[in-house]
């Protein structure tokens, strides 16, 4: 995410690095390549002309010119910058009479129905909300159907009815809200390939019987520049509360993220990572602006880690090498499973401080080679492949069980191999940190 951007802004401000007294000269020159790397990163011409604003207005101040490490300074400007266009967290605020009505809208193909899945998987399992859902989209070929679905993975009820008259529905929804002594309803609109009045009128209808508490746009935020458009439209359409930008995990220019919030002067609230309902991430400025500037984003880090530790599994692997024990090939299944939830490496490298410059060094190719998320899928069918002797006794691997499991699982002797010497190198360090420094081991398997 985000490397494209990522990408233009530090070879704009490289000049600027390694000079112990900049002029107004090399900053203008530094400005104006960050101007041509922000318009080719998709940001809207007002959201550029905001940010090297306030960035030159700061940069050529006596402070920065004959600081200590100008051009260091100037990167923080820009990263305080950013984080100060992008605004403030913001909550959702659900602070109403049940139920309390969460309004999605946006084009076709923009992430809505997704979306609603993902929320009402947010607000059920971190907010402990009873939550029910309804489609409002009469006119897509089984988009009422796709909701269900989703409804079902999630287990909150969805209003079932036969009417294709989205006023009607939306009464019917509020009814069946109602019904279910739900604390938010959540109405799933329509949406079109374009803008157009027809869509807008029906959306003004929905808002005025619905009274929505919050008013959520979901937008394609690999759309760039044209989502802060479609975010004005919106919001002169119908009182909008917040954004949600989704398909973030993809190769995304970053321009939607700057331009739609300065646009809109809306506050972006979610940002949707993935196809997976739990790929949903309240959206930090800090953690946007650092993963811009090649700074990662430590906090999502620790809490994708900690969200995907089971502490029984945690405390199991503790107490083994507290008493001497040694890590078998179920331990090391459940650390590989952990990797999964948390998106597997792919999902990680974004919020690691110094990716961008690895990613140059190494080439973004061989990187994804090297830590691609098909390597830990094998290593899985790997451990699978063997007996539940083997599992618990891995010495009992000789040549003749790794070419069983080897074929097994589908693969070279050789990963069986690398694998059985990883669960090696994982013991030996756990025989040096028994005695003194477990935390380090615990926190290698937890983050914590």
């Amino acid at each position: 995410m985000f490397e494209f951007i990522q990408e233009k802004l530090n070879k704009a401000l490289a000049s600027l690095s390694g000079k112990g007294v900049l002029t107004e000269t090399d900053v203008d020159t530094a400005l104006r390549e960050l101007r041509l790397g922000l318009l080719e990163a998709d940001v809207a011409l007002p959201a550029v002309k905001q940010l090297l604003g306030a960035v030159r207005e700061k940069a050529v101040g006596e402070a920065v010119l004959r600081g200590v490490n100008p051009g260091q300074q100037v990167v923080k400007i820009v990263y305080d910058e950013v984080v100060a266009m992008l605004g403030a967290p913001a909550e959702l605020n659900l602070n109403a009479a049940p139920p309390a009505v969460l309004l999605l809208c946006g084009l076709q193909g923009g992430g809505k129905t997704t979306t609603a899945g993902k929320l009402a998987k947010w607000l059920k399992e971190k907010h402990s909300k009873s939550v029910v859902m309804a489609s409002l989209d009469v006119y897509r070929p089984a988009a009422i159907q796709q909701l269900a679905v989703l409804a079902e993975r999630v287990g909150v009820p969805v209003l079932q009815s036969e009417s294709t008259h989205v006023p009607e529905r939306t009464t019917q929804a509020l009814a069946f809200a109602k019904s279910h002594s739900a604390d938010v309803l959540i109405l799933d609109t329509a949406g079109r390939t374009d803008i157009d009045e027809a869509l807008l009128a029906e959306l003004k209808a929905v808002h005025a019987t619905a009274k929505p508490v919050a008013t959520l746009l979901v937008a394609d935020g690999q759309t760039g520049q044209v989502a802060a458009q479609v975010a004005k439209t919106f919001n002169e359409t119908v009182p909008l509360t917040g954004l949600v930008l989704t398909r973030m995990d993809g190769d995304a220019r970053g321009g939607a993220a700057l331009s739609m919030r300065v646009v809109s002067g809306k506050p972006i609230l979610f940002l949707g990572m993935g196809e997976k309902l739990e790929a949903l991430d309240v959206f930090r400025p800090e953690g946007i602006a650092g993963r811009i500037l090649g700074q990662g984003d430590v906090v999502a880090l620790v809490q994708k880690v900690q969200a995907a530790v089971a502490e029984d599994d945690t405390a199991k692997i503790e107490q083994k090498i507290l008493k001497g024990g040694m890590l078998d090939f179920n331990d090391l299944l459940k650390q590989l499973k952990m990797m999964q939830r948390m998106g597997g490496m792919s999902g990680l490298l974004d919020l690691l401080p110094g990716m961008g410059a690895l990613k140059a060094k190494v080439g973004e190719e061989k990187l994804a080679e090297k830590l691609n998320d098909k390597v830990i899928k094998r290593q899985q069918a790997i451990v699978l492949s063997m007996t539940i002797a083997e599992r618990k006794k891995p010495d009992l691997l000789n040549g003749k069980r790794r070419l069983r499991i080897a074929r097994g699982a589908g693969v070279e002797v050789s990963e069986v191999n690398k694998l059985v010497k990883m669960l090696e190198g994982l013991n030996q360090m756990a025989k040096l940190m028994k005695g003194g420094n477990l935390s380090a081991l615990k926190a290698m398997f937890t983050g914590r």
